[in-house]
């Protein structure tokens, strides 16, 4: 992928918070269950509902979520916070009294973050006297191509 828009950077950070969700816990070295396994019959089985697991993430998909992790870096601390809490579909509204900003406020705080992502994939770095509306306003027209 050498062209990224606004659209792909948000399905690849969500696609890694879902990846990350689905690991398994982080536990002390020394944790252990010496309980055994309990086998149920089918006795026991009767009436209950299955319990479904999803497969553990692939090791692309691990290594993908690992790069995306890695463009958090670009931003400033509160705006990667916004940004991934995102990726984490978290609602607005606790966002914003996490932040004590407005909705709009913290959805520009987003939308910026997300733009400035997709200008480094894209190989430009915006300048720092650059708006941040110019910046989210562009951002999806570097991956366009200029045809004359």
């Amino acid at each position: 992928m050498t062209d990224w828009t606004t659209a792909q950077v948000q399905d690849r950070l969500e696609l890694a918070a879902d990846v990350f969700a689905q690991m398994p816990a982080v536990k002390p070295q020394s944790y252990f269950n010496a309980w055994p396994e309990y086998f149920h019959s089918f006795a026991d089985q009767v009436g209950q509902e299955p319990q479904m697991r999803r497969p553990r993430p692939s090791p692309r998909q691990i290594t993908e979520a690992e790069e995306a992790m890695l463009w958090l870096r670009w931003l400033e601390k509160d705006d990667a916070q916004i940004v991934w809490l995102r990726a984490n579909r978290k609602p607005w509204k606790p966002i914003c009294w996490q932040f004590g900003l407005s909705r709009t406020a913290a959805t520009k705080r987003w939308q910026y973050g997300i733009a400035i992502i997709v200008w480094r994939l894209n190989g430009r770095v915006p300048s720092r006297r650059r708006s941040q509306q110019f910046v989210i306003e562009n951002a999806d027209r570097l991956s366009r191509k200029i045809i004359l």
